[in-house]
């Protein structure tokens, strides 16, 4: 079947087959823009988080700017990734949206679409045969790297903006190259830094190497240069780019690199290729081809081995693009050079890893090149062999893909077919914080930084009750601002001088700070839903909710309160020893026993913990041996993942142990604790036995 390359039919092939890929892969929930249950952990809660309190916001100069979402500490828009281009498209609109409205599964579907258009457009660079065009662009639209971006960094999956650009660096001689070029970095700049670095590298090779062949004058090369970068530059600065200062530097250049084995390293995301040995920080530098690419690279091996593809002359009508390329895979690799878990380190000038550190996640600059080493692998195979030889492998070569790459896409479009919402649930239970939510106009934390503990409750609970706050998750930070308000913090907590328009969250440092120093004639410092509260002036508010107070006494295990659930998928005082990172969930156990501090009121009588147990076909159960204060309380045996209920009965026995505090040690056994890595189930050593998601007091 050939194209003519007018029907416009032809069009909506690759349009349909982004759609259709969009249902497979995401699901139709997350196209609800009521709908924010996918959305609520992690980078994409910071995402819509930053809409949220963006669309409320009076609008600034520039126009990105979003102040209530960190308040001095806070920076713009394209630091909460919340996507400036539909953040400024949607704003206008507002009053006129529901309360609830997410745009980012619009964003995830177009991202889809226009992945197949430009693939569709770039294979038609190749061909004009409509199979075969329609069958790259399957390839170039089952992309791992994309998918990997669809699960957190939301506005990273718009790897779309790179095959556009691929496509007009590739293009002989595009129409109104200074408007699609134009266009392009615009929209860019308006998406991600880290897009636009791409992208607008492409762009100056693609216009140097014109100017170097002849196609452009230098005098019409330098307008363009000249023209783009004071458009690039205007879109920055609106989109807030320049609102953080020397912030923009962080850290980590090196860490989140690219392996040089990234290319065949599945890292659980194939049902084929194994898992390889690779760095701590090498997952940002996931750029595995797919087990149906790597296939099709094989026979394209071959055909270029024949020598009848012209690849040699295509390659070298390129050179500055492949000089480009060249530059972003150094980039990727970094210093530091990992080949699966070896690693090898050159020294590189203090202030070059300075400047490198504003794109510290190097690994991600790799995507480029690894587009271009997907089309040349579909280029060897159409133009080194027969039409229907070259049909029949890429379709091939596309089934294996899908469904190899299912191992990983299946979770991701688990997670975004969760059962919708148009709430977070909320820790924050107490009836003072919506009192709080009338009497003050800031939440903020003490010590200020980026991503605190417990940061998304406070955020979502400011976002719903219109305060500003400064406990918040950003890309990137104003050092000086920061500085300046920890300055600040010391100077409160010296003088017991706070505030009057914030409510303060307190970490336990600030907490040890602030019973010194606390006027409790007037301020409230106190515990509630297991956060530290400083409350400026609530013992005046007669019009606040009745709290009771323990001021100077605040002791530094929380009271759970009869019949409070307290969740542990954040730092708490309450796990003691033995326990790891908390998760979106709760806590994993790390290592054989581990010990939970509670404060109980009198009257309990029983504790219950809800817990997941790390038990597999071949490793089926867990003994979970439990001791209150020394006691022997209860032995349980746990053969169930999820939705093991432990219910511990406070007896005689254990209550005379209980001292005038009322602190309870609670001791577990796991005997049978294993790690994931001894059950041949991947690389992770940790010593896994019992996951506390949540524990109450009756």
């Amino acid at each position: 079947m050939k194209a003519s390359g007018k029907h416009w039919a032809l069009a909506l092939l690759p349009l349909l087959m982004g759609v259709i890929a969009f249902f497979m892969v995401i699901g139709p929930r997350a196209l609800d823009p009521q709908n924010i249950a996918w959305l609520e952990s992690g980078d994409p809660a910071t995402h819509y988080l930053g809409w949220v309190f963006f669309r409320h916001s009076p609008w600034t100069f520039p126009l990105g700017l979003n102040p209530s979402y960190g308040i001095e500490l806070g920076s713009a828009i394209i630091f909460s990734d919340s996507n400036p281009l539909l953040a400024f498209l949607f704003k206008p609109f507002s009053a006129w949206l529901p309360e609830t409205f997410q745009y980012f599964g619009l964003w995830l579907l177009t991202c889809f679409v226009l992945q197949a258009w430009f693939a569709w457009k770039l294979m038609g660079l190749l061909t004009p045969n409509v199979t075969l065009r329609l069958l790259g662009t399957g390839l170039f639209l089952f992309s791992p790297p994309m998918f990997l971006r669809m699960g957190g960094h939301l506005s990273l999956a718009g790897h779309f903006l790179i095959l556009a650009a691929l496509y007009l660096a590739l293009h002989p001689g595009v129409r109104k190259r200074r408007w699609a070029w134009g266009t392009l970095l615009a929209a860019t700049a308006l998406v991600h830094a880290y897009l636009l670095a791409m992208v607008a590298l492409i762009w100056i090779a693609d216009l140097v190497g014109r100017t170097r062949k002849g196609q452009m004058t230098r005098r019409t090369a330098l307008i363009e240069w000249a023209v783009l970068f004071l458009l690039v530059s205007l879109c920055c600065w609106q989109a807030g780019y320049f609102s953080v200062g020397k912030g923009a530097v962080a850290g980590g250049f090196g860490l989140y690199r690219m392996n040089l084995l990234s290319l065949i390293d599945a890292s659980g995301w194939s049902a084929i290729v194994p898992n390889l040995p690779e760095g701590p920080g090498d997952y940002e530098g996931f750029n595995y081809l797919g087990a149906g690419t790597l296939l099709l690279a094989i026979f394209a091996g071959i055909a270029l081995l024949r020598g009848k593809t012209a690849f040699a002359n295509a390659v070298r009508g390129l050179p500055i693009l492949l000089l480009a390329l060249i530059g972003l895979l150094l980039f990727a690799l970094t210093n530091d050079i990992g080949l699966g878990s070896l690693n090898a380190h050159y020294p590189l000038p203090k202030a070059l890893v300075k400047s490198a550190n504003i794109f510290r996640a190097s690994g991600r600059m790799f995507w480029p090149a690894f587009y271009v080493i997907v089309f040349v692998i579909i280029y060897l195979v159409v133009r080194g062999n027969r039409p229907r030889i070259a049909m029949c492998l890429m379709a091939v070569a596309l089934c294996v893909q899908v469904v190899d790459t299912r191992n990983g896409w299946a979770g991701l479009r688990q997670s975004r077919m969760m059962a919708p919402a148009s709430e977070w649930a909320t820790p924050l239970q107490d009836p003072f914080w919506n009192s709080a939510a009338a009497h003050y106009a800031n939440i903020r934390r003490l010590p200020p930084q980026n991503q605190p503990d417990s940061w998304q409750p406070l955020a979502n609970f400011a976002a719903v009750h219109g305060l500003k706050t400064d406990a918040t998750y950003l890309g990137r930070m104003s050092t000086s601002a920061l500085k300046q308000a920890e300055r600040k913090t010391l100077r409160m907590l010296d003088s017991g001088q706070y505030d009057a328009d914030s409510l303060y969250i307190l970490d336990e440092n600030a907490r040890l700070d602030a019973v010194k120093t606390i006027n409790s004639q007037t301020d409230l410092l106190t515990r509630i839903d297991g956060l530290v509260v400083l409350a400026p002036g609530w013992k005046r508010c007669a019009e606040c909710f009745a709290v009771e107070d323990e001021g100077r006494q605040l002791p530094s295990v929380p009271l759970i309160k009869v019949g409070q659930r307290q969740v542990f998928n954040h730092q708490s005082q309450h796990l003691s020893q033995g326990w790891g990172a908390p998760e979106d969930w709760g806590t994993w156990s790390d290592g054989a026993q581990a010990d939970v501090l509670l404060r109980i009121p009198p009257q309990a009588q029983l504790i219950v913990i809800e817990a997941l147990a790390f038990v597999f076909p071949k490793h089926a159960e867990q003994t979970a041996v439990f001791t209150l204060n020394g006691v022997p309380a209860l032995t349980t045996r746990l053969t169930r993942i999820q939705d093991n209920r432990i219910e511990i009965p406070i007896t005689a026995a254990i209550r005379e142990t209980i001292a005038s505090d009322a602190i309870v040690r609670i001791h577990v056994q796991l005997p049978d604790a294993i790690s994931p890595k001894q059950l041949g189930l991947g690389d992770d050593q940790r010593v896994l036995g019992m996951g506390i998601k949540a524990l109450a007091v009756q």
